[in-house]
């Protein structure tokens, strides 16, 4: 069986609608409602401290403690 790589991001968006994730191939869109119902709650000030992992594995949201990681957000964009 054939193991593939996780995703992982270059980099991150954020706008009022949505998290943008900056992959190396593409940039993929993904709706605050998708992301976590915890996201979606939240306030844009709480959305923007967003922070991408050094590895580009995984954003964590410190001011709401939230931590997803890019493979499980490209998954569930699909």
């Amino acid at each position: 069986m054939k193991k593939t790589q996780p995703a992982t991001a270059r980099g991150i968006k954020v706008t009022p609608q949505s998290l943008i994730l900056i992959m190396e191939d593409r940039q993929l869109e993904i709706a605050w409602e998708k992301c976590s119902p915890r996201l979606a709650a939240a306030t844009e000030k709480e959305r923007l401290a967003a922070e991408l992992s050094p590895g580009g594995y995984g954003i964590h949201w410190p001011l709401i403690d939230e931590d997803l990681s890019v493979n499980g957000l490209v998954r569930d964009a699909s």
